[in-house]
C-alpha cells in the first residue's frame, strides 16, 4: 500500500474535522462572550474499593471502564461511547476542550463519553476514574452546574463512590480532595494584557483562592491573553463575584484602547501571520487573540463574529506531529487562508 504524502494526511483530516459536530459552548447564544468564551463545572470521582488510575493494573482498569459505562447506560443519557480516536478526532476534541492534552485515550480501560450535543465529556480513567465536566457557552456557570450535577447524579445513583470523613472525596491528587469540583470560565482577557494589568488583577484572584491556567490546562502556558480562571474551594457566590470583578476589569481595559491604536496593533499581528511560512502555537494563538478582538469591536476585514474565531481555535494544531516544521507550516496555511482579507 502506498504511503499517504503530507498533502494526503491534511486533506483528510480536514475531511474528518468538517464531520465532527462543533461543541455546545461555540454556540451563538454566549453572555458576555467577547470576554468569557466559556464556563464549565468539573467533578473528579473514584470508586470504593478500586486503586487509583496509576496504581491500577490493565485488568482493573478495564473492569473500572466496563462498570462506568454500565452504569451511565443504564441511566438514560444518550452518551456516545469512545474507546478509540483517530489522531485527527483527539486534536480536535483536545481542541475544544473535551478532552485532556494528557489523556490516554488508547490505553487501556481508557474511555471518553460523550453526549451529542458536546456540552458533557466524560473521561473514564484519566487521573481519576471518573471526571465529569459540562461546558456551555460565555459566563453561564449557573447552566454549567446544572448540567454536570445531573451527570454526577445519575452515577452517583449507580455507583459508591470513595469518600473519607475529613477529607471528603478521594482522589488522586489530594488538592483535588473534599467535593472535588472545580468551576471555571475561559476569560479573553487582551485588554488587561495590552495594558500590562493581567499580574495585578490575576494576583487579586489569587488572594481569594482562584488559579489562573492557559488555554489547554494545567500545562499550559496563558498564550493570547485566554486565561482559564478556576476555584475548587470556597463558595459559589464567592467565584461568580471574583469572576464579574474580573469582566468587569477587562471591559474597561478594553474601552481606554483607541479604535486606531487596536486596528494597527490587530493588523500588524495577521500581517506577521500571513507573510510567515511556519507558526508557532504560542505565536498562533497570540495572532487569534488579536483577530477575535478584531471581530468584536467589528473591524473591517476581519470575521463578522468573534465565534468564527473560536471556532478556529478548537480546529488549530494543538499537539506537534513527529515533524514540528511540517505542523509549523500547517499552521502559517491555516492562519493565512482566514485572515488574508485583514492585511
Amino acid at each position: 500500500m502506498a504511503r499517504k504524502s503530507p498533502g494526503d494526511s491534511e486533506l483528510w483530516k480536514r475531511m474528518v474535522l468538517r464531520s465532527m459536530p462543533l461543541p455546545a459552548w461555540l454556540g451563538p447564544d454566549a453572555p458576555e462572550g467577547d470576554v468569557v468564551v466559556s464556563s464549565r463545572v468539573r467533578y473528579a470521582r473514584n470508586l470504593r474499593g478500586r486503586r487509583f488510575p496509576h496504581h491500577a493494573t490493565e485488568a482493573e482498569l478495564r473492569a473500572i471502564s466496563s462498570e462506568i459505562i454500565s452504569c451511565y447506560a443504564a441511566s438514560g443519557l444518550a452518551l456516545q461511547v469512545h474507546k478509540r480516536l483517530s489522531g485527527a478526532e483527539s486534536e480536535y476534541l483536545i481542541g475544544c476542550r473535551l478532552l485532556s492534552p494528557e489523556f490516554p485515550i488508547r490505553g487501556p480501560g481508557r474511555t471518553l463519553l460523550l453526549d451529542e450535543d458536546r456540552s458533557i465529556g466524560v473521561m473514564v480513567n484519566e487521573e481519576d476514574h471518573l471526571r465529569i465536566q459540562a461546558l456551555t457557552s460565555g459566563w453561564s456557570p449557573s447552566a454549567a452546574l446544572r448540567i454536570a450535577d445531573l451527570v454526577l447524579g445519575q452515577g452517583a445513583a449507580r455507583l459508591a463512590f470513595a469518600f473519607s470523613e475529613p477529607r471528603g472525596y478521594l482522589t488522586a491528587s489530594p488538592y483535588n480532595a473534599g467535593a472535588a469540583r472545580r468551576m471555571s470560565a475561559m476569560f479573553h482577557l487582551i485588554g488587561l494584557a495590552h495594558a500590562k494589568r493581567t499580574i495585578p488583577v490575576l494576583q487579586a484572584l489569587a488572594d481569594q483562592g482562584l488559579v489562573a491556567r492557559g488555554l489547554f490546562g494545567e500545562s499550559s502556558r496563558a498564550v493570547g491573553a485566554f486565561f482559564q480562571v478556576s476555584a475548587t474551594g470556597g463558595s459559589d457566590a464567592l467565584f461568580v463575584g471574583a469572576c464579574e470583578y474580573l469582566l468587569r476589569e477587562e471591559r474597561t481595559a478594553r474601552r481606554e484602547v483607541p479604535r486606531k491604536a487596536l486596528d494597527e496593533q490587530a493588523r500588524a499581528a495577521v500581517r506577521f501571520a500571513v507573510e510567515a511560512r511556519q507558526v508557532t502555537l504560542a505565536d498562533a494563538l497570540r495572532v487569534l487573540g488579536w483577530a477575535r478582538w478584531a471581530s468584536a469591536v467589528g473591524l473591517n476585514g476581519f470575521p463578522d463574529s468573534y465565534r468564527t474565531v473560536d471556532q478556529w481555535l478548537a480546529i488549530l494544531e494543538v499537539r506537534s506531529s513527529a515533524d514540528e516544521d511540517a505542523t509549523a507550516r500547517q499552521r502559517a496555511e491555516f492562519l493565512r487562508e482566514r485572515l488574508e482579507s485583514a492585511v
